[in-house]
């Protein structure tokens, strides 16, 4: 993996950093690239990156790399899994003249701009984030993978536009003021989602937002950057699905897409939480790699506890698969001093407390010599694993079927601090600016109008709401691997966040991946008439996954029910009072008295703790 930085200005100009400036905000994120560096400069641009070696360590595989013809020069942070077929079309057009020059992906992802110009991005399977920029027509052009596996963020003003796979190396610039976006801190007590959309919390930072494209030229008396979306999901399907028809072909586009992730030129392992998703995962990467290491991560405690714990359902799972298994345990004050650092490090509160635990066992494993990992995320928002949500998002749907009012019920059912409770919580000043949460709600609604749009005529309301909470909690997910993991140097790999599963995935019915629990209960309280009946949760929840996973998996993980977070951070919340009274940032966003209320019981209010902590730390440090 690796980190990017950029700057163009419009023709005429100067990029506004030296090399030398440009080399110190580059390396803010050193972390994502410890092996090698680069700087490339013309006229009224300058590229720089970081670099991870997974595949290639020559010197011909460094970057920023230039094209033989001198026209295009790419920075890129990512892995191609078609990558052999990708060279093996390349090489059939005449391209590239005069022979590859490396072993590295990189260079197909230049070749094939150079061969297919924007149209490359719908071909790449892979995650990344890609800036080429045109020496000759003065034009730059950003590109995401459509599940925002990989972050880039970009700022702009009339003059000059800057990119970055960090916000801290942003923030780095001159011209960048820091401000904090009201209407972004509210949505993350809301979502803890640190970007929602193209928003981030840094008034004029933005996000390019999965499966989307950024074109700016330079010749304009003012920039003014076109985005567009490359990437879609397919319509659900109108057909019937048989369901072991659809478990066999899971199991086969699972295998492929694992077999391509192991593909490196380092050592590579799998996390294994004891869970379905990262168990599924790696019985299949056993099946090619017979030496797999296995790794997780949990909280230390008594025989009892951990017997039940992710340590131990992983223990169990690696024994029954054969893998090198090894543990990654944390203490209360770990979780507490390496929750702080990473804050300060990313320049962003944490979305998750499971951030803390992956930077925890990535650190491990690269410790072991490992520097590639694979892990079971995105699996959930796929396949339909959040009983609580979705059993909610029916009992309401079944009464409000209406889909102006989608985003509505998903904030009201997913939110961690719902907009009808912040009015206790904000101080009035900020609480009337927000509008009642205007913005965030006209965020969520046009999100579910879009995914009602892509979803297609066959879909029904739970289809629409489990596409939604792919759309929100999936990106902010695949950010949390990302970060947690490029912090020890480690390249964090998804196999279920594939192109190809995800069509498979999106192109199944919501029955064929959830079923309802028996009588559905409504908002309020009243059970609602012939609500569809189901079981255990293990027994309604990845549907599809779970048969999928049948005979690979050992039978008490598969009967797992979903256990959100591997650490007990709501008790570790206790005694962390004192910072958030005493936050110049919380003291002005908060009312008085909702903020002792929390401080005084973290434990008991940890919904509220966790983001406001997150909060204090992120504000103090950027606008105190």
């Amino acid at each position: 993996m690796c980190g990017l930085l950029g700057l163009v200005a419009r023709v005429g100009r100067v990029p506004s950093l030296s090399d030398a400036d440009v080399a110190r905000a580059r390396d803010l994120s050193w972390r994502r690239g410890p092996d090698a560096a680069g700087i490339w400069r013309h006229e009224n641009a300058v590229l720089a990156h970081r670099r991870l070696s997974i595949r290639d360590h020559g010197g011909e595989a460094g970057q920023p790399m230039r094209s033989t013809d001198g026209r295009y020069t790419i920075v890129y942070n990512g892995e191609l899994y078609n990558d052999a077929e990708l060279r093996a079309e390349l090489e059939h057009l005449g391209r590239p003249s005069g022979g590859w020059r490396t072993d590295c992906d990189t260079e197909t992802a230049l070749v094939a701009f150079q061969a297919w110009g924007d149209g490359a991005f719908e071909r790449l399977r892979g995650m990344f984030a890609i800036a080429v920029y045109d020496a000759r027509e003065r034009r730059l052009t950003l590109a995401r993978d459509p599940l925002g596996i990989k972050p880039l963020y970009v700022w702009c003003d009339a003059d000059e536009l800057a990119f970055a796979s960090e916000v801290p190396s942003l923030l780095a610039l001159p011209r960048v003021d820091r401000r904090p976006n009201l209407d972004m801190v509210s949505a993350y007590l809301s979502t803890i989602r640190t970007v929602l959309g193209s928003d981030t919390l840094f008034e004029g930072v933005y996000a390019l937002e999965p499966g989307r494209l950024m074109r700016c030229a330079f010749d304009a008396d003012v920039l003014r950057p076109e985005v567009e979306t490359y990437a879609r999901g397919p319509a659900v399907r109108g057909d019937l699905v048989d369901d072991e028809d659809a478990a066999a072909e899971l199991r086969e586009v699972l295998r492929d897409s694992v077999h391509r992730h192991l593909v490196a030129d380092v050592p590579v392992c799998t996390l294994l939480s004891g869970g379905v998703d990262s168990a599924f995962v790696a019985a299949l990467a056993k099946e090619t790699t017979p030496d797999l290491r296995s790794y997780c991560a949990g909280a230390d405690g008594p025989p009892e506890e951990l017997a039940q714990s992710d340590l131990g359902f992983g223990a169990r799972a690696a024994a029954a698969l054969g893998t090198r298994h090894a543990e990654a345990r944390l203490t209360r004050d770990d979780f507490v001093d390496e929750w702080g650092e990473m804050v300060d490090l990313l320049g962003v509160p944490l979305s998750t407390p499971n951030e803390v635990a992956i930077r925890r066992v990535a650190t491990r494993l690269r410790e072991d010599g490992c520097v590639v990992t694979l892990s079971g995320e995105g699996a959930d928002e796929l396949f339909a694993g959040y009983a609580g949500p979705l059993d909610a998002l029916q009992a309401v749907t079944l009464e409000h079927p209406d889909p102006a009012h989608g985003g509505a019920l998903q904030l009201a059912t997913t939110s961690w601090v719902a907009p009808a409770d912040k009015a206790a919580l904000l101080h009035p000043e900020w609480w009337a600016a927000l509008e009642d949460d205007r913005a965030l709600l006209a965020t969520y609604q046009r999100a579910y109008e879009a995914c009602a749009a892509d979803a297609g005529p066959h879909a029904d309301a739970m289809d629409v709401h489990a596409r939604f909470l792919r759309r929100v909690n999936l990106a902010g997910l695949l950010q949390r691997l990302d970060t947690a993991t490029m912090l020890a140097s480690v390249e964090g790999r998804t196999p279920f966040a594939d192109v190809e599963v995800w069509r498979f995935a999106e192109s199944l019915p919501m029955r064929a991946k959830y079923r309802p629990a028996t009588a559905g209960v409504a908002a309020g309280g009243a059970t609602v008439p012939g609500a569809p009946t189901g079981g255990a949760e293990a027994d309604r929840t990845k549907v599809c996954l779970r048969a999928a996973a049948r005979g690979l998996v050992p039978g008490e993980v598969l009967r797992r029910p979903k256990a959100s977070f591997p650490l007990p951070f709501q008790a570790w919340m206790e005694g962390i009072g004192g910072r958030l009274v005493e936050s110049p940032f919380l003291r002005a966003l908060t009312r008085p008295e909702a903020l002792e209320a929390v401080a005084s019981a973290p434990t008991a209010r940890w919904n509220l703790a966790w983001p406001l902590w997150n909060l204090a730390r992120w504000g103090d440090r950027w606008f105190s």
